[in-house]
Formats: C-alpha cells, structure tokens, sequence
C-alpha cells in the first residue's frame, strides 16, 4: 500500500459505514475519530484526544471475544493449548494484516514526520489502531450491546484465521511447528534472540524468532520460554496461516 499525505486521508465515514454493516449498528463517528487518531497527531495538534485509551480497552474486549471463541470451539484443550492458539490468532503480525485488508492505513490520522517514515503501514500502528476501533465499536452501543457489536466485528477479520486455529501446528508446540515448516520452505534453521528487562523478581522477557536470517516473529512472557513460544507462534503464522482476506 503506498503512503498517504493528510491531503489524500480517507474520510472516516467511509470506515463508519463499513463497520455499520458488519456490526448492524451505527457507530459514534467522533469516537471513532479518536480511535484513529495516533499519539503523533495529537501531539501536532495542542494534544488532541488520541486513541491509546480506545486501544487498551480493545484489547480486552479482543481478547474476550477470540478467548471465548476457542473456549467454546476447543472444549478438550487444556488452558496452555487454549493459550497457544489464542497466541497464533491474537498478534501484532495478525492484526496488521486485517487492518490492511480493510485499508485502515488510509483513515489513520499521523503525524508528519510518522506519515513520511511509512507509518501507516507499521504493523505495531496498524495492530494498535484495530485494537482501537474494536474499542470505539464496543462504546457506541448501550452495554449489553457493545460486546455483540465488538464481537461481530472481531469475527468479520479474524473468523477465517480462528477457523483454522485447530489445524495450526504439531501437538500445539509451537517451536516444532516453525522448524517442520521452515524446512518444508527450505529455510534452513531456527534461530531465536532473547532479552530480558526489569527486576528478577519481575522479568519480562522479549523473543525474535529468526529464520532464513530474517526475523518472521516477536514474542514477549514472563519466562523465556514462553517468549519463545510466542515468537514461534507468530513467525509459524507469517509463514503458513496468514492468506488474503476479503472482509467484505
């Protein structure tokens, strides 16, 4: 996708009204302005309400949506295996791609210097502002409705990927998978770079998994190996799960 000035930015009514017809409620159009509003913006214009409040509390929302999904799909997993799976489907890498599926990239609103260094195709942007829009979704309709309405919509972009959640990778072990596939792609090994940050009594952990001198996925935990496994997950979906998607 090739970048955008502020000049050629996608009107948000277009986007409000592709969500109405997945969701089959209206959205509230200045939330969802805020919801796409990045932090650089904000910051050129007197501090505008930007969208990393909308974005935590999507988060959640997503993350209740696609937990429940498996739950209920899955009833004879364990809840490790429940959150290796939720790990393939829940990633930056995942929601990066949906948003570009839609074109979300072209309704953010960025800052100059964001717009000119590729912002709105960074997958953390783009995964942040999906997040976001979820978020904006969940609000604008009087609670118990929202979560229908968020749900909706998470099963629009994701459902095709947590449909296949259950043939994804060998016994769930996420680091044999990545290697059976990449030798299959003749890829050669791989590769995983660890570090570590804050206290030894709280440590979180930040993996990349490497392959064919490439880094195809990030994972963050608590210990390493959970990092790891993350990383695996994310680098397995780039290399085999992730197909076009037409959420139309």
């Amino acid at each position: 996708m090739s970048d955008r000035t502020s000049s050629q930015q996608r009107p948000v009514e277009e986007l409000s009204q592709y969500l109405t017809e997945v969701t089959g409620e209206p959205v509230d159009e200045p939330l969802l302005t805020r919801a796409l509003t990045h932090r650089s913006y904000s910051y050129e214009h007197g501090g505008l309400p930007h969208n990393e409040r909308l974005e935590f509390l999507g988060d959640s929302v997503l993350g209740l949506v696609v937990t429940d999904h498996l739950h209920e799909s899955h009833p004879d997993l364990s809840e490790g295996e429940l959150a290796k799976l939720r790990a393939a489907v829940v990633n930056m890498r995942a929601l990066a791609d949906v948003a570009r599926a839609i074109d979300l990239g072209d309704y953010i609103l960025l800052g100059r210097g964001e717009t000119t260094t590729g912002g709105r195709d960074k997958n953390s942007i783009l995964a942040d502002t999906v997040e976001a829009v979820i978020g904006a979704v969940y609000l604008s309709t009087p609670k118990p409705g929202g979560l229908d309405a968020a749900g909706l919509l998470v099963h629009s972009l994701l459902g095709p990927l947590m449909k296949r959640s259950a043939t994804l990778g060998a016994g769930l072990d996420w680091k044999t998978s990545l290697q059976e596939v990449a030798a299959g792609q003749g890829l050669g090994g791989v590769l995983y770079r660890t570090r570590d940050e804050g206290p030894d009594h709280d440590k979180t952990f930040t993996a990349e998994a490497v392959v064919g001198d490439e880094v195809r996925g990030h994972g963050t935990g608590r210990t390493k190996k959970v990092a790891e496994q993350q990383a695996a997950a994310d680098a397995y979906a780039t290399l085999v799960v992730h197909e076009p998607m037409n959420p139309a």
